[in-house]
């Protein structure tokens, strides 16, 4: 695995950066920011949602400056493979295939050779940062938006020692369940619903919750709300496992980055706190 190149920068020594994924079998790009100093420095893992690629986060959420002031590296993983020979959906779906790939390990073909995002944010990711910028690994949390939102709550729950803290703005909380994830999942990873249970938020924490305390953050405006996201699903299933967990619901809010950047402040001082 080789970082090719810096592609462009957004104030001081961050940038967004290119490297050929092994795990992926494509190029991917991903943004990282780091603060002034020496480090090593605590690091957050944001997961962006549908349609989005590693620039939506570092141009519209403005985390940098909380992030200097809280001495915070943030890396912001492009949200599917993309390239040359990487499927998208036949239709050109915005909810599948490039841009929709649900921080997963695809089974089913054609998606299985590329649409590892899974194994790329719990593995190959991390061990590149690592490598490459000055953080600390043992104190590392991850957070999202939407499908993002999702990846961060389910992969928190499956390595709860490597990323110990989890935020979320509205996230999917039970694929499973709602019709984002009943298109996404059956595709990726076949018709055995126990497969997709490996990859729902509401399932995991059922089966064992973990030690951190999760921040929920939800837009009352938003028009996915009732369809899509339905945080209650989660709420009762944390509730009933003992996971602790906060739910703010906030009045007025859709699911847009002003949603994102309102509140971004309050997920970075949530995870610094607990790091």
């Amino acid at each position: 695995m080789e970082q090719k190149s810096a592609v462009k920068s957004f104030g001081g020594t961050q940038g967004v950066y290119a490297h050929a994924s092994k795990t992926l079998s494509c190029d991917m790009n991903f943004a990282v920011y780091v603060p002034e100093g020496q480090g090593p420095f605590p690091v957050l893992y944001w997961l962006s949602g549908l349609t989005c690629t590693e620039e939506n986060f570092i141009t519209k959420a403005g985390a940098q400056r909380v992030a200097a002031e809280l001495g915070l590296v943030i890396v912001a993983p492009d949200t599917s493979p993309r390239g040359e020979g990487v499927p998208d959906d036949p239709e050109g779906a915005y909810d599948f295939g490039l841009g929709a790939g649900f921080y997963l390990n695809a089974t089913q073909e054609p998606w299985s050779k590329h649409y590892k995002m899974y194994d790329y944010v719990t593995k190959e990711l991390p061990a590149l940062i690592e490598k490459e910028f000055p953080v600390d690994a043992s104190r590392a949390g991850i957070f999202g938006h939407s499908m993002g939102g999702h990846g961060a709550m389910t992969i928190h729950f499956k390595n709860p020692d490597r990323f110990k803290t989890c935020s979320a703005f509205s996230p999917i909380v039970a694929p499973s369940q709602v019709p984002w994830g009943k298109k996404a999942l059956p595709a990726y990873l076949g018709s055995d619903e126990s497969a997709w249970a490996e990859y729902d938020a509401t399932a995991l924490v059922a089966e064992k919750p973990s030690g951190a305390d999760i921040l929920i953050d939800q837009g009352t405006a938003d028009n996915f709300l009732a369809e899509q996201l339905k945080p209650e699903i989660f709420a009762e299933a944390a509730t009933k496992a003992g996971q602790k967990f906060t739910l703010r619901m906030q009045e007025g809010y859709d699911h847009s980055y002003y949603f994102i950047a309102s509140f971004i402040e309050d997920h970075l001082r949530w995870h610094a706190g607990r790091l």
